[in-house]
């Protein structure tokens, strides 16, 4: 997602919306991107790994509240759902380990706990995968479920040397099942910064819808400067949604409407940046905990008020301030967005534009610095 607005074709469909004056469908695409709605469904053996990972993808540690623990509290045979505290239309499905029985039927299995339904599908192992968990695998795939991935999860005791071997092992293991040019990336569960999680990510993110890979990103956790940069694009792509709105309900001769909602969607939207990118308060705190610092060191490097607190009064000050401070080069940048016939109301979209992409850059450039201190005095 190096070119959010490219990969999501955002920019030609706002402005196909404004020629058609159909502001209805940028409100609904504002809404779309705003909504971070994806299930995911992760398998395997309900070990300590397991528990970790699902806890790592939602930003949270052992003994947190919602945190998976191990033994899970699961019936062997049932599902346990687990949501992200900040962003709850993020769903990690925790389904049964797949049997290693011989009278195991991957249909079943399928039919029972609606593998086709999620997004993603995690097969997790921290060994070699079953020929079991092939065939549940190469069944969903004859479905036409695509987005299944092979993780080697590693263990507490893994070195680089042997968790290599592994990989090794598990893709012969997967060649011997029929598996033809198999991938397993290898993950560690409490750091999601190490290994092959980035790697996985950026082909989970390539294999999604548009919207969907938007939902998977802005609702997962900071855990490296990589991905504080593709939020920063992603919230930029949404930028323009927003001044695109802003632009085409300008046109519109009714008094206060245009201010009214570009502070609402403004606000929204920078809160929703707060929440992704793990600036806020208890985000912070259970940063801290999970890299064994103080948090008062993290706290200090928000320099942005809105890293700190979003409210409507200082959205509302930042729109004002760029009311009377549009910079050529953002003006330039309308002259390629706007469609011709509306350039009338493009004044209007520049101030959303920067207001949005500035707030995102001092945002973004706090959460770098919060990874980074993070990191570092964890290592």
């Amino acid at each position: 997602m190096a070119d959010v607005l490219k990969s999501l074709n955002l920019l030609e469909t706002l402005k196909e919306s404004l020629e058609k004056n159909n502001i209805a469908d940028i409100k609904d695409t504002v809404e779309d991107l705003l909504i971070s709605r994806i299930n995911i469904a992760i398998t395997g053996d309900r070990g300590p790994e397991k528990a970790g990972f699902i806890n790592s993808i939602r930003g949270l540690n052992v003994g947190d509240e919602g945190a998976a623990v191990c033994p899970s509290r699961a019936a062997p045979e049932e599902m346990a759902v687990f949501p992200n505290p900040k962003h709850p239309d993020f769903r990690l499905w925790d389904l049964p380990m797949i049997s290693s029985d011989d009278a195991f039927d991957p249909k079943n299995y399928i039919e029972r706990y609606k593998i086709p339904r999620y997004n993603i599908v995690i097969m997790t192992f921290t060994q070699n995968p079953s020929p079991n968990t092939v065939d549940v695998w190469r069944e969903a795939r004859s479905l036409q479920k695509e987005a299944m991935y092979f993780v080697l999860l590693a263990s507490e005791n893994d070195t680089e040397k042997n968790l290599e071997a592994k990989r090794q092992a598990s893709l012969e293991a997967l060649k011997a099942e029929g598996v033809a040019l198999p991938k397993v990336f290898l993950v560690h569960p409490s750091a999601l910064e190490k290994l092959d999680f980035i790697k996985l990510l950026e082909v989970m993110l390539g294999d999604l819808p548009e919207v969907r890979a938007y939902a998977l990103l802005l609702s997962l956790p900071i855990f490296s400067t990589t991905i504080v940069a593709q939020k920063k694009d992603a919230f930029k792509a949404l930028g323009w949604a927003a001044a695109s709105l802003s632009g085409g309900v300008s046109a519109i001769p009714v008094p206060m409407v245009a201010s009214m909602v570009d502070a609402s969607v403004a606000e929204r939207i920078l809160t929703k940046a707060q929440m992704s990118l793990c600036l806020d308060n208890e985000s912070v705190e259970s940063l801290a905990r999970q890299r064994g610092i103080d948090s008062a060191k993290l706290k200090a490097m928000r320099t942005c008020i809105l890293s700190v607190e979003v409210s409507k009064s200082e959205v509302k000050k930042r729109l004002a301030a760029a009311e009377k401070d549009t910079t050529t080069t953002t003006k330039r940048l309308v002259e390629l967005a706007m469609p011709r016939q509306v350039r009338a109301v493009s004044h209007s979209f520049t101030v959303m534009l920067q207001t949005i992409n500035s707030a995102i850059d001092d945002m973004s450039t706090d959460a770098e610095k919060i990874i980074l201190l993070a990191i570092g005095e964890s290592q």
